[in-house]
């Protein structure tokens, strides 16, 4: 859901080209080309949002892929810590979405819950991502952006 709001708010700047952001999962059933759940399909429609080209990679898989991040934002403390122990991720960047919104604490994946677990979520992940969405912004926009060179 997080990238797909991304995404969405980042067009809606005008910057959505300049960046790629890519969802990845370390959990235990975390797999390769798994796609959104009906539940977050649902969530992301109730917005007029659609998840329909979005599949995940497992990153316990694939740690290799981290080396392309110029900024990993995850959803919770032990993801973050998963993620920095992977030798690839070197000095990029790894912090939470509420983190990065200037808060502390974790959203909490709404696998397994209703649809009204899922629209909570959806909506902690919206309002995080609008508190950072300038400071995304200004780095996507910098000379840098958030692409390694």
């Amino acid at each position: 859901m997080a990238q797909v709001m991304l995404e969405h708010f980042l067009r809606e700047r005008g910057v959505h080209g300049r960046v790629r952001i890519r969802s990845g999962g370390v959990a235990r059933y975390a797999r390769d080309g798994m796609l959104p759940s009906l539940d977050a399909k649902i969530a992301l429609r109730d917005l007029g949002l659609e998840a329909e080209s979005i599949v995940s990679t497992d990153l316990r898989q694939h740690p290799e892929r981290v080396v392309e991040a110029a900024l990993i934002v995850t959803m919770t403390d032990e993801q973050k810590a998963i993620i920095v122990s992977y030798p690839e991720v070197g000095d990029t960047p790894v912090v939470t979405l509420r983190e990065l919104a200037g808060e502390a604490g974790d959203i909490e994946d709404p696998v397994g819950q209703s649809e009204e677990g899922f629209r909570a979520c959806r909506d902690e992940i919206q309002r995080c991502l609008s508190l950072a969405l300038d400071q995304l912004v200004a780095w996507v926009s910098s000379a840098d952006g958030l692409r390694k060179p």
